[in-house]
């Protein structure tokens, strides 16, 4: 596929690099007492070709994967891991996606894996698939992404997935297994993270397919974070796409997806904002009301399984923000930075948290969510509204503090007990936005 004409980088002169680089080979290997083989694994792929890259890392499933990399690409691309549907392949999703020609425009980098089990599905329902580094398909994608990082110096910071139909499960599976890898996934007609998991080999679960299986958004959530236990980081944001009348995987799974990626990241069940982007379509925000809320849905009215249409991706990318060449501008609105300090005695604390607004827009509306030390409970607070799950505490903005102009902060806090420890929160979000800890 050639280069979008509207795309005005300077194109680099691939073809001359690649001959010169297939000359130095040698002369490198013996200067270094290397094979020649060992430089070959590093170089780059044709750019502007579908290409198969193989010895990419751990493998666990014998995926394959294919790559794109547009004439264009930017210096420390983004990268966005394409993920086909039951019976499908990457050189398919290539072809029948937009994703490599809006690479072409904007000059990241797209990743193909190919299952290779009959029925050409992705493992999602394993216990090995719904771990971090259990195994299985999630591993042999993950070392497609560590290839492409270190090949192309890919920005760590800019890793996406999207999938269609298994696919779409499989980017649940990898946003809930890797969230310290992902920034953001767009699944097209999924089902939420662990609503696939079997015991018994089986790589169906017809409850789940037919929208069956649900639960309150804690225990959705406690299913992804339980797949990397410990991990207290940022969680990747999630776009979701579900057509009404999906016989395949039913329309509740939409709706439990959101359930559990709101509670995720944080951004409460309530939308931000709703509107109607197309005809027929509901576009609901959560956390935030721009175009890279925490979490957003689109429900299709009267559309089957087959939903993807033109149009879509582009949706994806500006989700993913990539729709301009090089790294993401700046902060995005809800960025923040948090002070807090206690003050302890026997069995209690109280806790100061100053909240300050660095982002560019004014936040307008206000979550900040953050984990207790083990031991500690709430038991009263002010200058917010305090729920807590666990350990996990969400603190909702009173009326009168839940505008915060670019750079000013508002000031809040807790009394809590404790059973000895008696140490402040070390990770805060804001609408699902990871803060700055001073």
């Amino acid at each position: 596929m050639s280069a979008s004409p509207h795309n005005t980088r300077r194109r680099r002169p691939r073809s001359v690099l690649l001959a010169l680089f297939a000359a130095l080979v040698p002369l490198l290997a013996t200067l270094l007492g290397t094979a020649p083989a060992a430089f070959a694994a590093r170089a780059e792929v044709p750019a502007a070709a579908l290409t198969e890259v193989t010895d990419f890392g751990s493998n666990p499933s014998n995926l394959q994967m294919y790559v794109y990399v547009p004439d264009g690409v930017t210096a420390h691309p983004a990268v966005v891991v394409a993920v086909h549907y039951c019976t499908g392949s990457g050189p398919a999703m290539y072809s029948g996606t937009e994703f490599a020609s809006l690479a072409d425009r904007y000059g990241f980098i797209v990743v193909y894996p190919s299952a290779t089990r009959a029925g050409k599905c992705f493992d999602v329902s394993s216990p090995q698939a719904l771990r971090r580094g259990g195994g299985s398909d999630p591993v042999g994608i993950r070392s497609m992404v560590d290839w492409v990082t270190r090949t192309y110096d890919a920005d760590p910071g800019r890793i996406f997935a999207t999938g269609i139909s298994s696919g779409a499960m499989m980017t649940n599976v990898l946003l809930g297994d890797y969230p310290d890898v992902f920034a953001a996934g767009a699944a097209f007609a999924g089902v939420p993270f662990g609503c696939f998991a079997t015991t018994d080999g089986s790589e169906w679960n017809s409850a789940c397919a037919n929208g069956t299986v649900t639960h309150t958004p804690q225990e959705w959530g406690d299913l992804v974070r339980g797949a990397y236990p410990g991990y207290t980081g940022p969680r990747p944001r999630m776009q979701l796409w579900h057509g009404s009348e999906d016989a395949t995987l039913r329309y509740p799974n939409f709706g439990e997806e959101i359930k559990q990626w709101t509670d995720v990241l944080g951004a409460g069940g309530t939308p931000a904002r709703t509107d109607a982007p197309e005809s027929g379509w509901t576009r609901t925000r959560y956390g935030s009301t721009g175009d890279q809320a925490p979490v957003e849905g689109v429900s299709l009215q009267g559309v089957g399984h087959n939903l993807v249409t033109a149009g879509m991706a582009a949706r994806v990318i500006t989700f993913f923000g990539l729709e301009a060449s090089g790294p993401v501008p700046g902060p995005q609105p809800g960025a923040c930075k948090v002070a807090v300090t206690t003050n302890a005695w026997n069995t209690g604390l109280t806790a100061s948290v100053t909240l300050t607004n660095t982002g560019t827009t004014a936040v307008s509306g206000w979550k900040l969510g953050f984990t207790l030390p083990a031991g500690q409970t709430v038991t009263n607070g002010w200058g917010a509204t305090y729920t807590q799950a666990g350990a996990a505490v969400t603190a909702v903005n009173a009326t009168y503090n839940g505008a915060i102009a670019p750079g000013a902060s508002v000031g809040i806090g807790y009394q809590a007990g404790h059973t000895g420890n008696s140490a402040a929160p070390t990770a805060f979000t804001l609408n699902g936005t990871a803060c700055t800890v001073t």
